[in-house]
């Protein structure tokens, strides 16, 4: 195994297993970059570019597994090995992320690409590995279906305002007479949005993710990645970060500031984003991840939206349960608790070297 870098291929035309080849990069990002173009099922976090981002960002190891007949590509799960003080080691695919797993042209394909990386759990010692699909795929593999996502179909800004409750229309109208502003951009905006998404995170109880994740998926993405900013005149009270794949724009991370929420500030953020998107010709808005009736998924609710259930799918090797890595794990509610009370720049600076380990 050839470390960040390596691209494992299994060949389908046999039940024997080949050993693990590393292909040139340059080919091997081609080939990987088409098949995913094309596939139906394929989400933004499929995509190649991803490597990058897991490397410079937090110094995983991805382990990117294709599965062939003949020359063909006809399958593909990008994955990542980590080795966190606090989990152990696992294969997740993908950490850090909504979504991931794999995408392949039948299921058989799919069983080859789980296999390989269930060998590769096995080589590297790992306690599982985690696949996280939108549907099921293995009916035989234990499933969390802990999640959902939340979806919007879009509408232009017009008749997708006339749609929303009313309740939301008189919070945006609160919140546009509040004197607060919406700006939208790329790197020019991280420092303002990670003011309020930092504070948010250690009002949570959670740790941040550092800065550079962000600039790595900025850089990236330069033309899908977007920065959304709400601010009352020079202090920023709401934030977030969207991503834009195939006429879907989702919004993973979306912070604001306790102080300010009597402003509807979030009102104004989700309602900015949602219309533009609309504007623009976009077809889905997803909400991203939430814990079903809980605080998060009420709000987007209100919005319209949808809740879509998710599969979280498991080989597991050294276990006999599921791994509960979330926050609301009962191991966790003391380290929760303590880390609210932390200084901001305390949890900011010790925050990212914590976070690396919580997949």
């Amino acid at each position: 195994m050839a470390g960040a870098s390596a691209i494992l291929e299994r060949d389908t035309t046999s039940s024997t297993e080949l050993d693990a080849a590393v292909a040139g990069v340059e080919q091997s990002e081609a080939a990987w970059t088409a098949y995913v173009a094309q596939h139906p099922r394929a989400t933004g976090y499929h995509e190649w570019a991803w490597r990058t981002v897991f490397t410079r960002a937090f110094g995983c190891e991805p382990i990117y597994i294709s599965a062939r007949r003949g020359e063909r590509i006809v399958g593909v799960l990008p994955a990542v090995f980590l080795d966190s003080w606090l989990f152990g080691r696992s294969l997740i695919s993908l950490p850090y992320l909504n979504y991931g797993g794999v995408i392949a042209d039948d299921a058989a394909a799919e069983r080859v690409l789980f296999e390989y990386a269930l060998s590769i759990t096995r080589q590297k010692r790992c306690r599982h590995v985690e696949l996280r699909h939108v549907e099921q795929h293995f009916s035989d593999l234990p499933c969390k279906r802990h999640k959902v996502t939340m979806l919007l179909p879009l509408q232009p800004s017009a008749p997708m305002w006339e749609a929303l409750d009313r309740k939301v229309r008189n919070q945006v109208r609160k919140a546009q007479k509040s004197e607060l502003t919406y700006a939208s951009g790329g790197s020019e905006l991280l420092r303002e949005f990670y003011e309020v998404f930092a504070r948010n995170m250690r009002d949570l109880g959670t740790p941040v993710y550092a800065r550079r994740f962000f600039e790595e998926m900025l850089a990236a993405f330069p033309d899908r990645a977007r920065i959304h900013v709400v601010s009352l005149k020079t202090t920023p009270v709401a934030a977030g970060f969207t991503f834009e794949t195939r006429g879907t724009v989702e919004i993973p991370w979306a912070s604001s500031v306790r102080d300010f929420n009597a402003l509807c500030p979030n009102h104004l953020l989700y309602w900015s984003i949602l219309a533009s998107a609309g504007d623009r010709g976009c077809a889905t808005f997803d909400f991203g991840r939430s814990t079903p009736h809980e605080g998060t998924y009420k709000f987007k609710e209100q919005w319209g939206a949808q809740p879509v259930p998710l599969h979280w799918e498991y080989g597991l090797v050294d276990r006999a349960t599921l791994p509960d890595t979330g926050p609301t794990n009962p191991k966790f509610q003391l380290a929760v608790s303590l880390w609210k009370k932390l200084p901001l720049a305390v949890a900011t600076r010790v925050g990212p070297f914590i976070v690396r380990a919580i997949p």
